[in-house]
């Protein structure tokens, strides 16, 4: 268990047997004002809802199926527009690197670091990422098994960071495709706190030739299986109309299904943390 802190004081707790926090946003970047915008539809139903959460989104995707994918705004304007949400809506921020060089100064804005599932393998990242002394979620590698992150919990760990979470995203299985096996979210439950990625999970990779599909139909119901099981977070990409983001449409929940989805999810976490007390 450990709390991510938002303007120096305990914000979320980070803990499989606490009350469920979640990571949301749009995938990548698109301007300084679709970011302001969703942060602050966002702010309001989460508030509504009464569950504490992160506003997330990327500003560069660097693992893309081709380069001609989009990848955001870049890490100096990307930085800039997270600082604005962060203070105009008075939440905390994530947002992923990809490279030992950026931790340091990712860090200074954001509260929480994210490392991609492609690299949660990559020793200097890991290291870089831990050293800031911020919470790490470092995604699982679609070709590892779960009990292996343990061996990636530990590196960060070596740098004297105990704020680690482990994040499940799927599995490759064959050609294009991804499955959840729900056993891992147990396992690394052992280990450190996990947040499920309920939209990444239903992704379909380089599925549509120079770019991913997915299916968003599902992402309620693997959601609602990690809630049931007893996760500490829950990771998704929402946007305003996915059908037109420009990257990660198919596999992203529109803003307008997001409050029945969360009074939803939030009845499973309550049911698998209290026996159903709200």
């Amino acid at each position: 268990m450990f709390t991510i802190d938002f303007n120096g004081k305990p914000y979320i707790k980070a803990d499989n047997a606490s009350p469920l926090f979640f990571i949301a946003g749009p995938c990548a970047m698109e301007s300084r004002a679709h970011a302001l915008e969703v942060s602050a539809a966002l702010k309001e139903i989460f508030a509504e809802a009464d569950i504490p959460f992160l506003y997330k989104s990327s500003f560069d995707k660097a693992n893309r199926s081709s380069g001609s994918g989009f990848r955001g705004v870049g890490m100096k304007e990307g930085l800039s527009i997270l600082a604005e949400v962060r203070e105009s809506r008075q939440i905390p921020v994530l947002t992923d690197i990809h490279t030992a060089e950026q931790a340091a100064p990712v860090a200074e804005v954001v509260d929480y670091l994210q490392t991609p599932a492609f690299l949660c393998r990559q020793t200097d990242l890991i290291l870089a990422a831990a050293a800031t002394m911020k919470p790490v979620n470092i995604k699982k590698g679609q070709f590892l098994a779960p009990w292996e992150m343990e061996n990636v919990l530990k590196k960060a760990q070596s740098t004297g960071n105990s704020r680690i979470s482990l994040c499940e995203r799927g599995t490759s299985f064959g050609y294009g495709n991804l499955v959840v096996d729900m056993r891992g979210l147990e396992i690394m439950k052992r280990f450190a706190p996990v947040v499920f990625d309920a939209t990444h999970s239903v992704q379909l990779p380089g599925a549509q030739g120079s770019c991913s599909g997915g299916q968003r139909e599902f992402v309620p119901a693997l959601a609602r299986a990690a809630a049931a099981i007893g996760v500490a977070g829950i990771f998704m990409e929402v946007h305003p109309d996915p059908d037109k983001a420009p990257c990660d449409g198919p596999n992203m929940l529109a803003l307008r299904d997001l409050p029945a989805f969360l009074k939803l999810i939030k009845g499973f976490d309550a049911l698998a943390k209290n026996g159903g007390a709200a």
